[in-house]
């Protein structure tokens, strides 16, 4: 095992990209990712553990919290946790310093990629995806070396209670978003789409691709699709598509990234 662990979700590459950030900056790192179950929950022998993950509707995405449950880390690691957002950090590092209680954290805010509830460039600072992400870059440095540190964070979590309803109902508002997921004409057969699912909510068949129930809004589908050819409904037709540049379909669907 590596003397540095990196748990991370990312759904359009944004959390992704940090973890390697920080992970070059620090060495010796392996980046589990927990778009699916982890390939590795005991780390007991790692001497820090981190925890990287975006904001969705307040809280965790996906399945995330019950991963973390199952996450073994030893009592004397350094643990670290950072939350990617668009404007606010929402409960996410509240809960999972809950499980495994978190020496150091830090919120992000990055380009928002549920664009079938707001635009990619509303972020706070408001600010262009070019230099949102030199911005996330130098912050990425920062935290490198505050982890290298061991610095602990001064400032109490605090438990996010105002986004504990939000994220309660997100779920259902995230299913009922998916279900006017749609393809359109432009469409040409790759299967990008059901490959970059975490939620197996896209079925590829060769001749259609078959949206399922299961949605959890992260919005890979309609973000890296080559041909702009999914929406929602039609609330996202003339949204601008973002994603990481630095992150592809075939990064995120990688079990563990080391360094």
């Amino acid at each position: 095992m590596k003397e540095n662990v990196i748990f991370c979700y990312s759904g359009t590459g944004n959390c992704l990209d940090m973890a390697r950030n920080i992970a070059k900056k620090l060495g010796d790192t392996d980046i589990v990712m927990m778009r699916k179950y982890p390939a590795v929950t005991d780390v007991r022998g790692a001497k820090r553990v981190g925890f990287i993950f975006p904001c969705y509707g307040g809280g965790l995405p996906g399945h995330v919290e019950r991963y973390i449950r199952d996450i073994k880390v030893s009592p004397d690691a350094y643990t670290f946790g950072i939350a990617q957002c668009a404007a606010y950090k929402g409960e996410g590092l509240s809960k999972i310093n809950a499980v495994i209680p978190l020496k150091y954290w830090a919120a992000v805010s990055h380009q928002c990629t549920c664009i079938w509830l707001f635009p990619h460039d509303l972020m706070m600072p408001k600010m262009g995806a070019v230099e949102a992400q030199a911005r996330s870059e130098y912050l990425a440095d920062r935290i490198a070396e505050d982890v290298r540190n061991n610095v602990v964070s001064r400032k109490k979590l605090s438990k996010a209670l105002l986004n504990r309803a939000e994220h309660a109902a997100w779920p259902q508002i995230a299913r009922k978003q998916g279900l006017t997921l749609k393809a359109n004409d432009n469409c040409i057969m790759c299967g990008t789409c059901a490959k970059v699912c975490p939620a197996d909510n896209i079925k590829y068949t060769g001749r259609a691709v078959v949206f399922g129930d299961k949605c959890i809004s992260c919005c890979a589908c309609v973000q890296y699709c080559p041909q702009e050819a999914i929406n929602f409904g039609k609330i996202t037709e003339k949204r601008e598509r973002y994603h990481n540049a630095n992150v592809t379909v075939d990064d995120l669907n990688q079990e563990i990234i080391s360094f």
